[in-house]
C-alpha cells in the first residue's frame, strides 16, 4: 500500500480578488487537507487552492484561498493542528481529510470521531464548511469500505455542512490525470477537480456572505 509522502507544503496564501465595485472584502477560504490539497509533486500555482482561486476570480467572485494542506496528514493530524491552521478571520472552510487514514487502514471509527470533532469545532466558531468526501481503496474489503465511505455523508448531514461526495471525482484511477504514483493529480487532474467542485464552492461563499451579513 502506497503511503503519501510526509512533505509539509507551506500554508501559502493565494489571492483571487475580483472587482465587485470595490464593495466586498474578499471571502477568506481555508482549504484544510492532506497532500491532495497541498499539491504534492506540483508547482504552487498548480495546486488545488491556487487553481480554485483562479476559477473563482474568473467567475467574478472575490475570494482568497489559503493552502492549509499538509502532505501525509491523517484526520487526527488535521484535528491536532486545526486551531492554528484556521485563523480567526476565516470566512469559510473546505475540509479534505481521510485519504491517508484509508491508505493506512486505520479504524474508520477513529476517522469518524476525528472528523466529527473538526466539524463540531468549526460549527462552534460559526464557520461554514464544504466537506469533501473520500472513498476507501477497494483492496481493504467490503466491510471496511462500507464503514469508511459512510463517514462523510453521515457527518455532513449531522453538522449541516455543504457536501461534495468525492474529492477525486473524475480523476481517481484515470491514468492521464494522475502522477506516476497513481494517487496524486497532475495539473490537468487538479483542473478537473476544480471544475467539478466549483459550484459547491460558490454555494460556500454565498453561505459565508450571508453569515457575515447577520
Amino acid at each position: 500500500m502506497l503511503a503519501l509522502a510526509a512533505v509539509v507544503a507551506g500554508t501559502a496564501l493565494v489571492s483571487a480578488v475580483a472587482q465587485q465595485g470595490g464593495a466586498a472584502r474578499p471571502a477568506k477560504i481555508v482549504a484544510l487537507g492532506d497532500s491532495l490539497t497541498a499539491g504534492l509533486g506540483l508547482p504552487g500555482d498548480a495546486a488545488f487552492p491556487a487553481r480554485l482561486a483562479q476559477a473563482l476570480a474568473q467567475k467574478g467572485i472575490a475570494a482568497e484561498v489559503v493552502n492549509a494542506g499538509v502532505s501525509g496528514d491523517t484526520s487526527a493530524d488535521g484535528l491536532a493542528r486545526l486551531d492554528w491552521s484556521v485563523p480567526e478571520d476565516t470566512d469559510a472552510m473546505i475540509l479534505e481529510l481521510g485519504a491517508n487514514d484509508a491508505l493506512r487502514g486505520l479504524d474508520p471509527a477513529q476517522t469518524r470521531q476525528n472528523l466529527d470533532a473538526i466539524l463540531g469545532r468549526l460549527a462552534a466558531r460559526r464557520i461554514p464548511v464544504l466537506f469533501a468526501g473520500m472513498r476507501a481503496p477497494p483492496n481493504l474489503g467490503a466491510e471496511y469500505t462500507k464503514a469508511f465511505d459512510a463517514i462523510y455523508p453521515d457527518l455532513a448531514a449531522a453538522h449541516g455542512a455543504l457536501f461534495y461526495p468525492f474529492f477525486l471525482d473524475g480523476v481517481a484511477a484515470e491514468r492521464g490525470l494522475n502522477q506516476g504514483d497513481g494517487i496524486h493529480p497532475t495539473p490537468a487532474g487538479v483542473d478537473v477537480i476544480v471544475a467539478k467542485i466549483l459550484p459547491k464552492v460558490e454555494e460556500l461563499v454565498a453561505r459565508a456572505r450571508a453569515a457575515a451579513a447577520r
